[in-house]
């Protein structure tokens, strides 16, 4: 609970009443790899912090092809915010990469904490906006640049990640078929 409460620090104060509420509406939830914290088609339900594992967005493009467009891992929120925001249904879906273990939030304590915590909405807004502006600058390059280098834009972007996510999810955000990339990262070598 701490790794969350320290996250939660970099936007906001929380006195000890108030991160005792955030701790007791969090939920451990275990994900095995390739499970659906939310999908398409549905109304996303809940908020999660990641404690450990890889997850990422992705969808289905007019042709039938799944396209992952983001990854999340340890120590950040993840949720399809402006669809659990307005409680409509998600075009997309999170599924973990690796086993997952969360802290989830329903709406419901959600909403109880933004009704109890004086400070959680400007806390969310902040939280938000990073959000937004790490997938803007992480997916900004990927529009305008080659392959090589939008491949070398995904290792800068996710450093960490990188070794634990599987080559096909890596081709797809990267916008290339497997043999491209594996193409592409032997001509780096």
């Amino acid at each position: 609970m701490q790794e969350l409460l320290d996250y939660l620090q970099q936007f906001g104060t929380l006195n000890e009443q108030q991160a005792q509420l955030v701790t007791s509406k969090a939920n451990l939830l275990e994900l095995p790899k390739e499970a659906y914290f939310s999908e398409a088609g549905k109304v996303p339900k809940q908020v999660g912090f990641i404690l450990e594992g890889v997850l990422r967005f992705c969808y289905y493009n007019n042709k039938g092809q799944e396209v992952t467009h983001y990854f999340v891992g340890e120590g950040q929120f993840i949720t399809d915010f402006p669809r659990f925001e307005a409680q409509i249904i998600s075009a997309e879906y999170i599924q973990t990469v690796t086993d997952c273990k969360l802290l989830v939030f329903t709406r419901k304590d959600w909403d109880e904490l933004l009704a109890t915590i004086v400070t959680w909405e400007a806390i969310e807004t902040k939280m938000v906006k990073k959000c937004l502006n790490e997938s803007i600058s992480r997916r900004s390059p990927m529009v305008s640049n080659d392959a090589t280098e939008r491949y070398l834009s995904f290792l800068e972007s996710f450093p960490t990640l990188v070794t634990r996510i599987p080559l096909a999810y890596v081709a797809s955000y990267v916008g290339v078929t497997q043999q491209s990339l594996s193409r592409i990262r032997k001509n780096l070598r």
